[in-house]
């Protein structure tokens, strides 16, 4: 039989938490979460880079996941992403070489050109060259990361004789991955480095159909650039929350779908003055999607399957399914949720209790034989154990015990 990875497990946590909270309070429930995916089993965590509009409150992924890794075991960190035009190329290779080392080499470097337009605005950057600054960025960033001694001037950084310290030969190089939504410049810039890809929009109407053309974009730029690429190393990121049953996965998100909803109001692009009930929201974020966010599953481990399996499809494979964070259920609910994927949605794709099912399978179309010789089994030591007392003329005598069910202890 051909062998087939498995389907990894992330969560994506940007994060969208509303701004009637303590902030205090929610950066330490993320720091909470990382600890509850790494128990449950989840082999990723991403964390975002923003610095206004409100909701999406961690600046420096770097410095959460440091403070996250001293609170896990096995889990994953990446940068979800590190906004590349905000930053000097030399101080990003730093801060990533050494939480590398303090990570002991559980991290993943994702990059991007930066989302918010208000970001942008706030550094007096020019919002049409971040994706021309980003490239820029990664010519030098990867061999930096390699150990090299890059000499570089652009129009916005200035690098002279510049290494990285922590860096050298015989040190694993860390895994990289670029973002992309609906735009080729994330799936070029992958292909051109020979590095991973995060697709954010995989489950918008948009980004569904073109997630054909972005990998066949990434392996024609890794042939141009005689880069290699791998679809284990390609993420696809969809928001979900689920529950045992779809009633009460759309119950749960009542608590703040309405919130998340008015945020992307205000931050324009859409327009969603219309959506003013629960309902109503669920079948905007369900039916039509949430912005950039996509097209949410808001029901069971069984939707949740279904979804996943039209992305492979669709996809033609890829190696990350990566949950997006949010606040729409309350926290015991959003544990749940995660339980749920956990347990069950990622046991029915990996086909995990395949060989447990088939071991059952073949005792059933089987038992009347091996059942038959396992009483037969017992019967004879019974016989035995008779003959014996009867030739001492003592003992217990012993009934008949081939009728024991196999269920219990065969001896």
């Amino acid at each position: 039989m051909e062998y087939s990875p498995p389907l990894r497990s992330g969560v994506f946590l940007a994060p969208y938490h509303a701004d009637d909270e303590s902030p205090t309070r929610q950066i330490r429930g993320d720091l909470e979460l990382a600890g509850h995916l790494d128990s449950l089993g989840y082999d990723e965590l991403w964390v975002g880079e923003h610095h206004s509009a409100s909701f999406e409150t961690i600046a420096s992924p770097e410095i959460f996941l440091a403070a996250a890794a001293e609170r896990t075991r096995r889990i994953r960190l990446g940068t979800g992403v590190v906004s590349l035009p905000y930053h000097n190329p030399l101080m990003v290779a730093d801060r990533i070489m050494q939480l590398d080392h303090q990570t002991e080499g559980r991290v993943i470097f994702g990059v991007g050109p930066g989302q918010l337009p208000s970001d942008a605005h706030m550094l007096g950057i020019d919002i049409g060259r971040q994706r021309e600054m980003m490239s820029e960025s990664l010519e030098v960033l990867i061999p930096l990361l390699r150990g090299e001694m890059i000499t570089r001037r652009t129009d916005w950084f200035d690098l002279r004789d510049a290494r990285v310290q922590l860096a050298g030969p015989g040190r694993p190089p860390i895994e990289m991955a670029v973002a992309g939504a609906v735009s080729p410049s994330g799936p070029r810039a992958a292909g051109q480095h020979g590095i991973g890809m995060l697709s954010f929009a995989a489950s918008s109407a948009a980004g569904f159909d073109l997630l054909p053309s972005h990998w066949d974009v990434c392996e024609q730029l890794a042939k141009e650039h005689q880069q290699s690429v791998d679809r284990r190393n390609w993420r696809l990121v969809v928001p979900m929350h689920i529950a045992e049953t779809r009633e009460r996965a759309r119950a749960d998100v009542a608590h703040g779908i309405l919130k998340l909803v008015r945020y992307f109001e205000r931050l324009g692009g859409e327009d969603l003055k219309s959506v003013q009930t629960v309902d109503e929201a669920i079948e905007q974020w369900t039916e039509n999607g949430l912005s950039l966010l996509g097209r949410a599953v808001i029901g069971t481990p069984d939707d949740a399957v279904e979804k996943i399996e039209a992305l492979q499809e669709q996809s033609g494979g890829f190696g990350t399914i990566m949950l997006l964070a949010h606040d729409c259920a309350d926290p015991e609910r959003t544990l749940e949720s995660y339980s749920l994927f956990a347990r069950d949605v990622m046991s029915q794709i990996n086909a995990t209790n395949r060989n447990r099912h088939l071991s059952l399978d073949w005792f059933e179309n089987n038992s009347a034989q091996i059942v038959g010789e396992l009483r037969d089994a017992i019967g004879k030591t019974v016989e035995a154990h008779e003959a014996e007392r009867r030739e001492r003329g003592d003992g217990v005598a012993w009934g008949d015990a081939r009728d024991l069910l196999v269920g219990q202890d065969g001896d």
